[in-house]
C-alpha cells in the first residue's frame, strides 16, 4: 500500500487543486509559437530565456501554456546543486512571468511593449524540476488594469505532478528603454 501512495503523491497533489486547464486541452506536440515568434515579444535571450516553446492560447478565457525543456548543460547545473541538480525556484517563476509576459504584449492588453516584475504572491513549490524535465507552464489572466498591472495565476508541472504555483503581477516598463537599449550604457 505504501508503494501505491507513494507512486501516486504527485497525482494526488494535482487532483487536490483546481487545475487552470485540464491536461487534455492541450498538446505539447502542437507548438503555436517557437522560440522565434516568443522573442518577437520577449526581449530576453541567451541563458536568460524560459521558454522553449508556447503551445495553447486561448484569448477569450485569457489561457497560455508554454515550456521549457531543461537540458543536462543549463547554466545553472553545475552549481544548483552540485550532485543533485535542481532547477532553481526563482527560474521557474521566470519562466511564469516570461509566458505571461508574452500573452500579455503579443495581445496588448497592457498597453505597453515590455512587462517587468511587479510582484509575485502565493508562491508555492511543490516537486523538484531535474535536468532533463520538461516544465510546462500554464497561465490565467486575473486581473487587468490597462497601462498599470496585469495579474495572472500560474501553475507549473512535470509530467502531470504539480511543482510549482502562484500569482504573478506585471507593470509596464518605459519603452524608450526598450527602443533604445545604448542609452543603459549612460547611466
Amino acid at each position: 500500500m505504501a508503494e501505491l501512495i507513494a507512486g501516486l503523491e504527485g497525482s494526488l497533489v494535482v487532483a487536490l487543486k483546481e487545475l487552470i486547464l485540464d491536461f487534455s486541452e492541450y498538446d505539447t506536440n502542437h507548438v503555436v509559437a517557437d522560440i522565434e515568434e516568443i522573442r518577437r515579444y520577449n526581449p530576453q535571450r541567451f541563458e536568460m530565456e524560459q521558454l522553449t516553446a508556447i503551445c495553447f492560447e486561448d484569448h477569450d478565457r485569457k489561457i497560455c501554456v508554454g515550456y521549457k525543456d531543461h537540458g543536462h548543460d543549463e547554466f545553472w547545473v553545475r552549481g544548483h546543486m552540485p550532485g543533485m541538480p535542481l532547477l532553481p525556484g526563482v527560474l521557474m517563476c521566470e519562466a511564469a512571468a516570461q509566458m505571461c509576459s508574452y500573452f500579455t504584449v503579443k495581445y496588448d492588453f497592457l498597453g505597453t511593449k515590455m512587462v517587468g516584475f511587479g510582484g509575485l504572491d502565493e508562491v508555492r513549490f511543490r516537486d523538484p524540476v531535474f535536468p532533463g524535465n520538461r516544465l510546462v507552464m500554464v497561465s490565467q489572466m486575473l486581473k487587468l488594469r490597462r497601462g498599470a498591472m496585469v495579474v495572472c495565476r500560474f501553475q507549473g508541472f512535470v509530467g502531470h505532478s504539480l511543482v510549482v504555483e502562484g500569482q504573478i503581477k506585471g507593470v509596464p516598463l518605459p519603452e524608450d528603454r526598450l527602443l533604445n537599449p545604448a542609452s543603459d550604457a549612460q547611466h
